[in-house]
């Protein structure tokens, strides 16, 4: 379902999601005064204040098909009684508005606590263990499904536009030359601590399906271990829950060093998409562009 908005030439921002929202809200028959922006990244991500339901805008008409895709996951997972995000059933989804897909998922309320290393670990466990249904076509993997588009629309130096369009040549020739051993199965394609959330009934649930696909367990597995092996953004203890629950370590693998380029790019591209929203966001950019032209210096740089 296709709806209009007011068109504006500006880029992706949280003022132009805020448009979107309103006329996507309209469409479903909700109420989107005082609703609140809960992030934007890929997406924006609101939370209305009429009822228990957070709204997903996407950037553009080109993420129309993922959008189609996590919709069909939720309603997989909610089949098979996993401990994941729901989609809003009663609604039309996903809709376009404006060319932005939008799609409305139940809010999940937050306990006091956060999801551990080792409860992630064990998540992906299961999910990489589960059986794909007939009729759930899931693409494959692609580490450089967005970054073309971020390149071209991204607000940063030209000489950095020239460095990551080098480097992402690179990185694919490397790819073409990965050797998996693992079976393929569902991947959740962006397998940090965060997409995991733990209700006030103490619950842990997988969220953001994105890039969900069928591949190798490796691409979940890559996440965490680059974060902290290259980022040293978690404890030796924490790090050793993950790989306990889960039973692997992606360090000890020969094709480490390859994910590890290929994830830290894409953290990177993915942030300059918002360098112009605020200045520690463009700060965090410049770091790591830096750290990407320094290979083998250490990285210290920041969750976003």
């Amino acid at each position: 379902m296709a709806v209009d908005a007011a068109r504006s030439e500006e880029g992706f921002t949280s003022a132009r999601a805020a448009r979107v929202l309103g006329a996507a809200c309209r469409a479903a028959g909700l109420d989107d005064t005082g609703a609140d922006l809960i992030r934007l990244g890929e997406n924006a991500l609101f939370r209305l204040a009429s009822v228990p339901v957070v709204v997903r805008v996407a950037r553009g008409q080109e993420w129309l098909p993922k959008a189609h895709k996590e919709v069909a996951v939720s309603r997989w997972l909610a089949g098979e009684g996993f401990p994941a995000t729901r989609i809003v059933d009663d609604l039309e989804q996903p809709l376009l508005v404006d060319g932005h897909p939008v799609t409305f998922w139940h809010l999940i309320v937050e306990g006091d606590r956060k999801a551990t290393y080792g409860e992630l670990g064990g998540v992906l466990r299961d999910l990489h263990s589960m059986p794909v249904p007939a009729g759930l076509d899931l693409p494959a993997y692609k580490p450089f499904d967005k970054s073309a588009l971020r390149l071209e629309r991204a607000q940063i130096p030209a000489d950095d536009k020239a460095f990551l369009l080098k480097r992402e040549r690179e990185l694919r020739d490397k790819f073409a030359e990965l050797r998996f051993e693992s079976p393929k199965g569902p991947v959740h394609g962006d397998a940090h601590v965060q997409n995991l959330m733990v209700n006030d009934q103490g619950q842990v649930i997988l969220i953001d399906f994105e890039y969900f696909c069928f591949d190798h367990p490796e691409w979940d597995l890559m996440v965490t271990s680059v974060e902290h092996h290259s980022l040293q953004w978690q404890t030796d203890e924490q790090y050793a829950d993950f790989v306990q629950a889960y039973g692997r370590d992606l360090h000890d693998w020969p094709g480490y060093d390859t994910l590890r380029g290929l994830q830290e790019f894409g953290m990177t591209t993915w942030l300059m998409q918002n360098v112009q929203e605020d200045a520690a966001t463009a700060e965090e950019y410049r770091r790591r562009i830096e750290g990407l032209r320094n290979d083998d210096a250490p990285r210290n740089w920041r969750p976003r």
